[in-house]
């Protein structure tokens, strides 16, 4: 399984390590992902999320119906 986000579709990144001497050689940076359970009151049930950090913030702040509901319309979440 790929590490996305399934609210915010963040995905890993790549770049370089650069060392003192300039040396330039492929790296990855990866998203901070967590799995968590969601309690949706409306339809009375839970879910299981992958979500990153941003994402968690995002879920405490405006609540998981409205963040849901975002992710639907942009098309991460069917």
């Amino acid at each position: 399984m790929s590490k996305v986000c399934d609210v915010t579709g963040k995905r890993a990144m790549f770049g370089n390590n650069v060392s003192f001497s300039i040396n330039k050689t492929r790296r990855r940076f990866d998203v901070n992902l967590s799995k968590k359970r969601f309690y949706i009151p409306e339809e009375d049930r839970w879910i299981t999320l992958r979500v990153s950090a941003k994402a968690l913030k995002s879920i405490n702040k405006k609540g998981i119906s409205v963040v849901l509901k975002e992710a639907k319309g942009k098309g991460l979440i069917k």
